[in-house]
């Protein structure tokens, strides 16, 4: 698991990359919420476009980063996600929080 972080006070984008599973939940978090609470960006957009792997933990990441910016009066975004991932996002109930988009084939 990696993480390229794109800062802007604007826009912070997040590209993800790898396995997102409890192991490495807890270093995303940190480093996310680092640059979040740093920066203040208007809008945070997680970027799943290099993601192999999503267990629960990838579902809770994206609740807490949606606290965290909603907290500083941003917008989340979850973008090019799997159509499976898209699925469980959505059955999570992850769409009333954030706008996802999954990849374009």
């Amino acid at each position: 698991m990696s993480l390229n972080i794109e800062k802007n006070k604007e826009l912070t984008t997040v590209y993800l990359s790898g396995e997102i599973d409890h192991h490495s939940a807890k270093f995303i978090r940190n480093e996310i919420d680092s640059v979040v609470t740093s920066l203040a960006p208007r809008e945070l957009a997680l970027d799943f476009s290099a993601g192999t792997f999503m267990d629960s933990s990838g579902i809770g990441l994206v609740m807490g980063r949606y606290k965290l910016i909603n907290s500083l009066g941003g917008k989340l975004y979850v973008k090019n996600v799997s159509p499976g991932t898209e699925k469980i996002m959505k059955l999570a109930g992850l769409d009333l929080l954030a706008k996802i988009s999954s990849k374009e084939m």
